[in-house]
């Protein structure tokens, strides 16, 4: 029987932070959140898919933006977006998710469905 805690999911949320304060983590810490909670935590198995495929889709864009710093900086522009990206929609998805509401991460290839 699953119980519900929209704290751990929030929790999870905010997880996806500790790249920004320790420079690893947010895809550490959900994952290990997503996978060992799922079928214990109602509601656990949407958020933590979703936050997986952004933080795994904002890997794949990084990558993409390492060659474009060779164009014009076009590579700086697009990190500096990522970090902007990566550090809001955490915190708007775990308000949505105090809510129980579903989050919504844009621009998020699906890896996990």
């Amino acid at each position: 029987m699953k119980r519900e805690d929209n704290q751990l999911i929030v929790i999870t949320h905010l997880s996806q932070l500790l790249t920004c304060l320790t420079g690893f983590g947010g895809l550490i810490v959900p994952l290990i959140l997503w996978a060992t909670q799922k079928e214990k935590v109602m509601g656990m198995d949407e958020h933590g898919k979703a936050i997986i495929n952004f933080q795994l889709s904002i890997i794949v864009y990084s990558i993409i933006c390492i060659p474009l710093i060779l164009l014009v900086g076009l590579g700086l522009l697009g990190f500096l977006l990522l970090a902007i990206v990566s550090f809001i929609f955490p915190i708007i998805n775990a308000i949505k998710a105090s809510n129980r509401e579903l989050p919504n991460y844009p621009l998020s290839l699906n890896f996990v469905s």
